[in-house]
This record gives structure tokens, C-alpha cells and sequence, in this order.
């Protein structure tokens, strides 16, 4: 059973994983309609890209207004984030299992500091759980999926954590913690968790619209 998991099936995942993705990358940019002002966006095309960075980096830098009027919501949303991204990529054991399948690596993070940030995707996952069920106004907007969402999002910290541990049976939550991996590798291009991609193409759509439309216009630009 590991041998399948960590083999065939981590293969089927990653392919549906990056495949899904690029389709949905795709299906966002044929959406759009490129008939309108097409020559303004030819000309100032300058403008447009300057305008979609802009736009990128300010929402991800915590420098807006949003974590100013939620520092608490955007704080956990930001530690959620960078540890859910940076935790999975620079482990040893996950970067030493590619170089054994693959034969590519890359610097890694000790173990310790990999654990505390589980840790704190495991809190900050639950503070978002706790939010649903007890804000009205995110509870009358929360449905089932949301739920099972952040669930499969979670799910191989904790199992990850069980697992390196040892506080259960150890080959059984390491198949398991893989298995969540792996349904989460599935699940992101077909869930609202393809927002860690649809994100950038968003908010570079917004920019460079703004940018050529207004950027251009000295000292007439836009607060976003």
C-alpha cells in the first residue's frame, strides 16, 4: 500500500494537480474579453503590466487596508498561508523523496521549525472553523464545502503531525498523511482552493485594467 500511494498514485495526483491547474489558468484568461479597448491595451501595454504588479503586490503585502480594519483575521490568514505553502516544500523528508523519484532538490528547513509552522496552520485552521460556526455574518455565508474544504487543507498537517510524532501507529498515518496529500493535490483544481493561483490572475486582471485606463494619467492614478 505505501509503495502505490508514494508511486503510481502520487504520480496520477501531481499530473491532475498541475494539468488542472493550467486548465483553469486558461479557462480564466479565455474567459475575458480581449475585444474591448484592444487598442488601448496594445499601446499601454507598459502601463498594463506596471498596473497588474502593482496590483499583485500590494494585496499580498500585509500594507493594506483590509489587514488594517481585520489584524487579526489577515494575521492568521497570513501565517496560514506562508506555513501551508512553505511547510510542505522545504521538509527534508518531502524534498529527500522527490530527489530520490525525481532527482531534483533544493535547500530545506529543519524539522523543528517545520513542526511549529504545522502547528500553526493546525491553529489557524481551527481559528477559521471557530469563525464559521460563531461570526454570523461568515456563519449565514458558510456552506458544507467550506467545511470540507479547510478539512482537506488540514488534513495532512495534522496526519503529518501524527505521523513524525509517532503518537499512533506510525506506517499507518504515514500512508494516511500521504493519502491527504495527495486528495488535497486533486481537490485544488476543481475547489475554491485554486484561489492560490486564480488569486494572481484576479488581481493582475484588475491592475492592468486599472493601470492602462488610469495609470497613465499622471498624477490621476488610483488607490487600490
Amino acid at each position: 500500500m505505501y509503495e502505490f500511494v508514494r508511486g503510481p498514485l502520487a504520480l496520477i495526483s501531481f499530473a491532475i494537480f498541475f494539468i488542472g491547474i493550467i486548465v483553469r489558468v486558461v479557462w480564466y484568461v479565455k474567459g475575458l474579453d480581449w475585444r474591448l479597448d484592444r487598442v488601448a491595451y496594445l499601446e499601454k501595454a507598459d502601463y498594463g503590466i506596471r498596473g497588474a504588479l502593482k496590483s499583485i503586490f500590494h494585496w499580498i503585502l500585509p500594507l493594506n487596508h483590509t489587514t488594517a480594519n481585520h489584524p487579526i483575521f489577515m494575521g492568521a490568514t497570513y501565517l496560514f498561508h506562508i506555513c501551508l505553502l512553505t511547510a510542505p516544500l522545504l521538509l527534508m523528508a518531502h524534498v529527500m523523496l522527490i530527489e530520490e523519484s525525481w532527482g531534483i532538490s533544493w535547500p530545506t528547513i529543519p524539522d523543528t521549525i517545520a513542526d511549529y509552522m504545522t502547528l500553526a496552520v493546525i491553529a489557524a485552521g481551527g481559528f477559521f472553523f471557530a469563525r464559521r460556526l460563531v461570526l454570523p455574518h461568515v456563519k449565514i455565508l458558510t456552506t458544507g464545502s467550506d467545511f470540507l474544504i479547510l478539512f482537506i487543507a488540514l488534513a495532512p498537517f495534522i496526519t503529518g503531525f501524527i505521523a513524525y510524532h509517532q503518537l499512533m501507529g506510525y506506517k499507518l498515518w504515514l500512508i494516511v498523511h500521504i493519502l491527504a496529500g495527495e486528495i488535497m493535490l486533486i481537490a485544488i483544481p476543481f475547489t475554491k482552493l485554486s484561489h492560490f493561483v486564480l488569486f494572481f490572475c484576479s488581481r493582475a486582471q484588475i491592475g492592468m485594467d486599472y493601470g492602462i485606463k488610469r495609470g497613465g494619467q499622471k498624477g490621476r492614478g488610483v488607490a487600490w
